[in-house]
């Protein structure tokens, strides 16, 4: 089977780190490209941490783009709370890295989407910014992408406001125009992510890889289990990000239905809620593929032997 082409948008993040892993390690996807953006923490953070864990997962020859440091509208806010000053706090990473590219983020996806043989899949893990620029600038470029997967919103509750999903709240209007982009999308909401937790089995687990590279996922989620305790007393973290992924591998792995999905801009307490018509109230148009069930080993399984393979050298590409 061909390897589908993917470009990784994200804003690592230790959630954005496991997907990062997740895509370099499973041969069903080639990994064109990650892009990133301002989110889990600014822009030069984000940048420096994916080409961290591309380093550490043995990745060369995948370009690495910086682009949007703002949402459309209004300031950006990090997670600082939850990934730390650096947006990856927990282990030592330091290490040679590779250099970031010429040319935004934008232009890059523009550059590979054109360039690739066959549709590309867009997986967004952080606030939609780029994607939406791309949508707005390059309009060109929706025949040569297949759908887009967004790690982002919640059919149910949110984890930055009542109900509003940090990545769709960090950039609301950005989310708007993908989900009326009229492109095949899927949408990855909290109701389904806070079901894979890095639980200390899970972490155990990457300990006893006995690899630097299973030691690293090892202390990310110590520390990302630390922040989730502070913060909102979860007993284990929800680990986000790599369910787009998995999403894309293994369609198998994570339920999704057909679904009316609107993003408010204007509530005073709602500005950034997703809102999902799963029972077809409103009559609208379903133009999303929205996440509801998780086969929650099968998911695992399926990123630690993602982890393995970076961890022994053998990535997919």
């Amino acid at each position: 089977m061909t390897a589908q082409p993917v470009i990784i948008d994200c804003d690592p993040g230790h959630d954005d780190a496991l997907a990062l892993l997740l895509a370099a390690g499973d041969s069903r996807v080639r990994l064109l490209g990650v892009t990133t953006v301002a989110g889990n923490q600014t822009l030069d953070k984000t940048t420096r941490n994916a080409l961290r864990i591309l380093a550490l997962a043995g990745i060369a020859g995948v370009p690495v783009a910086a682009g949007s440091d703002r949402p459309l509208v209004g300031e950006l806010t990090v997670a600082e709370d939850i990934h730390g000053s650096s947006g990856l706090d927990g282990p030592d990473l330091d290490g040679p890295v590779g250099e970031v590219a010429g040319v935004h983020a934008v232009e890059l996806m523009r550059r590979l989407i054109a360039g690739s043989a066959e549709p590309v899949t867009l997986i967004a893990t952080g606030p939609l910014t780029n994607v939406a620029l791309l949508l707005r600038t390059h309009p060109e470029v929706v025949p040569g992408l297949n759908r887009i997967v967004f790690m982002g919103g919640s059919t149910e509750r949110g984890n930055t406001t009542p109900y509003g999903e940090f990545n769709i709240v960090t950039d609301p209007e950005a989310a708007d125009i993908v989900l009326r982009s009229g492109l095949p999308t899927t949408m990855i909401g909290l109701n389904v992510t806070h079901l894979a937790l890095a639980t200390t089995e899970v972490i155990a687990e990457f300990r006893g890889m006995g690899t630097r590279l299973g030691t690293i996922c090892a202390e990310l989620m110590t520390f990302f289990a630390s922040a989730y305790r502070r913060e909102f007393g979860f007993e284990h973290p929800p680990v986000h990000d790599p369910i787009a992924v998995a999403a894309v591998l293994d369609p198998s792995i994570v339920r999704t239905v057909p679904a009316a999905v609107a993003v408010e801009l204007n509530g005073t307490h709602t500005r950034g809620a997703t809102v999902v018509d799963l029972h077809h109230r409103t009559g609208a148009t379903p133009n999303a593929d929205v996440a509801v069930g998780l086969d929650v080993d099968a998911f695992w399984r399926l990123l630690m032997a993602a982890v393995r393979r970076c961890a022994a050298g053998a990535p997919s590409r």
